[in-house]
């Protein structure tokens, strides 16, 4: 197995080229957070609360969508990623919303914060990018008591998802590993409470609908992005297809056949 510095500098190298081509004037941040075919961010929000006047750390914050959006509902945001290139957009895409926000870069799985700095810390897709147990030990570290840590994060067990990620190689990681359900059990090994839920499993077919019915070449257009993008076009499809996920769900062990997970955990 390749060592963490080889594995960090692959993921910097993808990241920061990732970020030469993102169109700013295209992001629409309260999509990723309140539209229909968003799950687990509405998962997290219906959980937070009112985070006016919060200090909010965002790990791995891309091209900085989240920490804009959580700028703008009153939260003091700092994002940080390993990617410089990501925090320079994520910059830049403040100025453009005219919100303000604090950037580094920085290693989420051993971040130069002290202890007990923010009533809330945030990870969407990063777990799997990096060591999840020291970044989860991380955001429990840097947060103060009663503070609440939020991630979301892809499964490993659902097989067609796991086709797709075999297809889907120009637009994923060599190195990203997705989270087992298990981890459940090492957050509430750190955390006080620990809230979660997992989303895609009927609605997956909107995947199959992209590939086989529209032909969406995966290593062109970034799936996940699509469903974001394509909301109004998609709603009430998805909105039918959770209806049965809700009900899937209910049969012992499917849960750990959706596509993502997302947790909210109390310190």
């Amino acid at each position: 197995m390749d060592n963490v510095e080889e594995v960090l500098k692959r993921e910097k190298e993808f990241h920061d080229e990732w970020a030469s081509t993102i169109d700013l004037e295209n992001i629409n941040v309260e999509s990723f957070f309140e539209s229909s075919t968003a799950p687990e961010n509405r998962f997290i929000l219906t959980r937070l609360g009112d985070i006016k006047g919060k200090k909010l750390l965002d790990i791995g914050c891309g091209a900085g969508e989240n920490s804009v959006y959580f700028a703008k509902k009153g939260a003091i945001c700092t994002a940080t990623d390993y990617s410089s290139g990501m925090v320079e957009v994520a910059k830049k895409f403040a100025a453009k919303n005219n919100v303000k926000i604090e950037a580094h870069t920085m290693n989420a799985m051993d971040m130069d914060i002290p202890d007990n700095t923010f009533d809330i810390t945030y990870a969407s897709n990063i777990l799997h990018h990096v060591d999840q147990y020291k970044t989860l030990k991380e955001m429990h570290r840097v947060l103060k008591p009663g503070g609440k840590a939020c991630f979301w994060d892809p499964l490993k067990h659902n097989p067609i998802i796991n086709v797709y990620r075999k297809i889907a190689t120009k637009v994923r990681t060599e190195d990203e590993h997705p989270l087992d359900i298990n981890i459940i059990k090492y957050a509430r090994s750190l955390f006080k409470e620990v809230n979660y839920d997992t989303f895609w499993l009927c609605s997956l077919w909107i995947f199959l609908q992209f590939y086989l019915m529209e032909r969406v070449n995966p290593n062109k257009e970034r799936y996940w992005k699509k469903i974001i993008s394509e909301e109004k076009r998609l709603r009430g499809e998805y909105l039918f297809l959770e209806k049965l996920d809700d009900l899937v769900k209910l049969i012992p062990f499917m849960k750990r056949f959706a596509w993502n997970i997302a947790v909210v955990a109390t310190k």
